[in-house]
């Protein structure tokens, strides 16, 4: 049985985690035939066949052919529904909004992007509109009706504040930051919204499908037009108790101007001091003298001096935190890879006690998009999936 022995139970509760775990195991592993599921749960061959019809007459599983090359007759194969569900993940950033619509297996069926141009944000556009402009494109793509969505993530820069429900730490964002947004959001959209930090949406896509499958500690160092970081502990994102643990780029480091003003400071480029007045893109352009950031970069001098830059800002964050990992993602540690990694590993050597494994995202696309659908996911799947 797919339950420890032992365990206290229904037979309706023992009956819905045995669904839970074949379910999982589709998810996994993609198509699967009775035999397999059983040995793969521990089921007997006839509560194999009455979770699989159970699951069948939900709407949850179907079978996809059958599986050949075997002696005696050939066995279905079973997979799970891709209409079961649908959901959208949402990145938002001072160009525009991303959107993109996945079935529940997680195979994206549509995607669409709203410019920043095309989404003037003022009373006749409010976010929430703008949010529905992009899922309703990437339904649309998908050929999907509205109203067939089971969950929505937006990532977006700062966090919601959990007392306020209002959006911190992102200025540069107007029109996001009406306490109501998650409602508005909601109603627009028609399906429950999240609304989750970029930086630690892309830890989550590191964390499943990237850099950091491996580890359980490990910080995500976020290097873009903005800076910022997520810090994973034993599995788990650290929040903090406004929603802004990570927000690196207010840190004071010895040659940057203080942060001060609260988040009246950050409205420019350069966040208006701290870490991100030193190795955001504008700051290491500002380096190179203008030059685009992809040919600074290549500059033996630019990366010393960045690098240098950001293994002081780290070494603060290694210190306290001490994680098995740090990764490097967004523009500049994708332009600057392994060169970039190099020196900065360097820089950290003496700089802090500890001496984490540091890695270059590899990740394709867009991070913050991964993240938010992998959330999106999981959610639903924590929903769907439960037959109790």
């Amino acid at each position: 049985m797919a339950t420890t022995a032992g365990t206290p139970g229904t037979p309706r509760v023992l009956r819905a985690m045995n669904d839970r775990a074949a379910l999982d195991l589709l998810v996994l592993h993609g198509p699967l035939t009775r035999t397999r599921i059983g040995e793969l749960t521990g089921l007997s061959k006839p509560t194999t066949s009455q979770l699989l019809n159970r699951l069948e007459e939900a709407g949850l599983v179907r079978t996809t052919g059958s599986e050949s090359g075997r002696p005696g007759p050939n066995a279905l194969l079973y997979e799970i529904d891709p209409g079961a569900a649908h959901v959208a993940a949402l990145s938002v950033g001072h160009t525009g909004v991303s959107a993109v619509v996945a079935d529940i297996t997680g195979t994206v069926v549509g995607r669409s992007r709203v410019e920043a141009e095309s989404a003037a944000r003022g009373p006749e556009r409010p976010a929430a509109r703008i949010a529905r402009e992009a899922v309703e494109g990437a339904l649309a793509e998908a050929g999907l009706p509205a109203g067939r969505l089971h969950q929505a993530v937006i990532g977006t820069p700062g966090a919601l504040d959990p007392d306020t429900g209002e959006l911190r730490y992102a200025p540069h964002l107007p029109g996001w930051h009406s306490r109501s947004l998650l409602a508005e959001l909601s109603e627009e959209l028609g399906t429950p919204v999240s609304i989750e930090n970029d930086v630690n949406l892309a830890a989550i896509a590191e964390q499943y499908e990237g850099a950091a499958q491996d580890h359980d500690d490990f910080v995500l160092a976020w290097l873009d037009r903005g800076v910022g970081a997520a810090i994973v502990l034993g599995g788990h994102l650290l929040r903090g108790a406004t929603g802004g643990a990570g927000e690196i780029g207010y840190m004071p480091l010895p040659g940057a101007p203080l942060a001060r003003g609260g988040e009246s400071a950050t409205a420019g480029d350069d966040g208006g001091g701290g870490l991100q007045s030193l190795v955001s893109v504008p700051a290491v352009r500002a380096l190179a003298g203008g030059r685009p950031l992809a040919e600074a970069l290549t500059d033996p001098g630019v990366l010393d001096e960045t690098a240098r830059r950001l293994g002081t800002g780290l070494a603060a964050v290694v210190a306290v935190v001490d994680p098995e990992l740090v990764v490097l993602s967004g523009q500049i540690a994708e332009a600057g890879g392994e060169e970039l990694r190099r020196r900065v590993e360097a820089e950290l050597t003496g700089l802090a006690l500890p001496r984490p494994l540091l890695r270059i995202s590899e990740l394709a696309g867009d991070p913050i998009l991964v993240g938010a659908l992998r959330s999106a996911l999981t959610r639903t799947r924590d929903t769907v999936f439960d037959t109790h």
